[in-house]
């Protein structure tokens, strides 16, 4: 009698984790949630180290803080099945707000307002903690095939919404490898940045690139752009995969000086 209890009980657990499959990953999230809502609410003052405790008056003049960029990265996974998997283990330490299927299906793993763990060790501009003050949107690919129309078609969509609720500007819309460039090198060349930014979605450079004068600085245009120039030659290739894609090397030949002038003036 107890061995058909123990069955029972065990069929149920499997039918429910049938049922829905991240029922764990969903009781942590819920579970964090009401801690930061905790922390959130709470009134107490922390003493500084001149021993004073700030006095506490609330006021009513608040709000939310909003992100302000948005990272665009591939999964370079091979399905949206092991990139759901990756993201709701602890294990992993790595998280995305959306997930967007080859078919076009997006997910929302994170509220917006909340901190992913997308970006790493990155930074753009001064801003050197871009996980705190951006949104991560992971494309289901692989790195060495073309994104779907249909794909392509839910990302701009979701970006009409994110541009319109969080008044994003136009320019900070980028790539994972802008802001890693030294460590990644998504979304990759098959990415169609030009058609993005035909929508208002960042940058591209004029069809006709006007010559860039003598004096010109390189490394000082590519650090007002965004870039982290430290490692010079990293930073060159990274503007080329999002900017020039047909060749992605750290070559400043002509053309790619000229194209990191049309992005500066844009600035």
């Amino acid at each position: 009698m107890k061995n058909y209890f123990y069955a029972i009980i065990a069929l149920f657990i499997l039918n429910s984790c049938k049922i829905n499959p991240y029922r764990l990953s969903d009781r942590s999230y819920k579970k964090q949630i009401k801690a930061y809502q905790k922390s959130i609410g709470n009134a107490d003052t922390k003493p500084l180290e001149n021993g004073q405790t700030p006095k506490w008056i609330s006021t009513v003049n608040f709000n939310l803080r909003k992100p302000n960029f948005v990272v665009i990265h591939h999964t370079a996974q091979d399905s949206l099945q092991q990139t759901l998997k990756t993201f709701t283990l602890t294990k992993t330490q790595v998280s995305s707000h959306y997930v967007i299927s080859d078919d076009g299906t997006v997910v929302q793993m994170l509220n917006d307002y909340l901190r992913a763990w997308h970006g790493g060790n990155a930074s753009w501009g001064k801003n050197t903690d871009i996980n705190s003050a951006s949104i991560g949107i992971e494309l289901d690919n692989n790195g060495f095939e073309p994104f779907s129309e249909v794909q392509i078609n839910s990302l701009v969509a979701l970006l009409t919404r994110l541009k319109k609720d969080y008044n994003i500007p136009t320019n900070n819309i980028i790539a994972h490898s802008d802001i890693a460039p030294s460590r990644k090198a998504d979304p990759s060349a098959f990415f169609p940045w030009k058609n993005l930014a035909a929508l208002g979605f960042g940058f591209w450079p004029e069809d006709q690139l006007e010559k860039a004068p003598d004096y010109f600085n390189v490394e000082q245009a590519l650090r007002i752009i965004g870039y982290n120039t430290q490692n010079l030659s990293s930073a060159i290739k990274a503007f080329k995969l999002h900017y020039i894609q047909t060749e992605v090397d750290d070559t400043l030949d002509e053309k790619t000086i000229n194209t990191i002038y049309s992005i500066y003036k844009k600035q």
